[in-house]
């Protein structure tokens, strides 16, 4: 009895979970220091190992910078509106190099299948025709992502609420694209959204109108200064030009000769005034073909501006 060993117990292991508080066995302190590359936690004050072989929830990989962290993770693509299914698809390969000749057409039948139940019924049909369509015309019309996703909810908005029943898929395209644009403050026409539709601009015009009535969806006038720095690029024009149009916008805004008048005409005004005051000549032709209105509104335009203004022009 008088060889035998003592042993002492080992400290129980004391777990750290979310939302809980929990303080050091020896000091009583809260302060905690954790090392993820030991995987311990250990306090500051007595430095007393509080967990350790912690897992780590992380990836093995480093990256050191943007693109080392974009081509090193094996995750999917986020979840996306303008896409039927959210992206939540599974695709069988193509690529027939490691399956063995006898299961080839197998794979071919299962492909095929695989393809088919992804659109189940008319309504699941009818998103993904019209979301594809959607996404080309944001191609072609030059927009970025978050109006392409803005755009796809207002759509998936309406299509639950029964809203596009008795009204044409391009219409509807069209309005929810145009309603975007203007939520995001990135203008585009009307008519530069129809030239990409089939749709009339009358019938987007009433189409969005409908839209934004029925969703709630409270939408700002279209302020001419955010036509200006599209149009100067158009016209190449020079950073002096384009900053005294928008003097020029804000300064008739203030004055209220914006109010009833097309935000496209008075932007298309007051560059073609800025052009002649900095002495960067542009014509009416190429002003009124940017802006996309005649010749005729440009300069009536030119002279409510420039005599409301008093503007000195030659």
């Amino acid at each position: 009895m008088k060889n035998q060993r003592v042993l002492k117990k080992r400290p129980k292991k004391v777990i750290i979970e979310e939302n809980t508080t929990v303080s050091c066995p020896e000091c009583s302190s809260t302060d905690f220091d954790h090392d993820s590359s030991r995987g311990e936690i250990s306090c500051k004050h007595c430095g007393t190992v509080i967990d350790e072989n912690m897992i780590d929830n992380g990836p093995e990989w480093r990256a050191f910078n943007h693109e080392q962290k974009n081509s090193r993770t094996r995750v999917g693509a986020p979840l996306s509106h303008a896409i039927h299914d959210h992206g939540l698809c599974t695709d069988i390969d193509f690529k027939n190099n490691c399956i063995p000749q006898k299961n080839i057409a197998t794979f071919y039948r299962l492909r095929k299948w695989n393809k088919k139940i992804r659109i189940s019924g008319s309504r699941e049909r009818n998103l993904a025709s019209a979301l594809s369509q959607l996404d080309r015309k944001c191609s072609n019309l030059a927009l970025p992502r978050t109006v392409r996703e803005n755009a796809s909810v207002m759509y998936r908005k309406a299509l639950e609420n029964k809203l596009i029943r008795g009204r044409t898929i391009e219409g509807v395209i069209a309005a929810v694209i145009y309603i975007a644009c203007r939520l995001n403050r990135i203008p585009r026409t009307l008519a530069e959204v129809s030239v990409e539709s089939e749709a009339s601009s009358k019938e987007i015009g009433r189409t969005y109108r409908f839209l934004a009535r029925e969703l709630k969806i409270r939408l700002h006038p279209t302020s001419p200064a955010d036509y200006i720095p599209r149009f100067a690029t158009k016209l190449d024009a020079s950073n002096d030009l384009e900053i005294k149009a928008i003097r020029i916008v804000e300064k008739s805004r203030n004055e209220g000769l914006t109010n009833g008048k097309g935000p496209s005409g008075i932007a298309a005004a007051a560059l073609y005034i800025a052009s002649l005051l900095v002495n960067e000549r542009k014509s009416q032709k190429n002003v009124a073909e940017v802006a996309g209105v005649t010749e005729v509104t440009l300069r009536n335009r030119y002279k409510e501006l420039s005599e409301n203004l008093n503007l000195a022009l030659i």
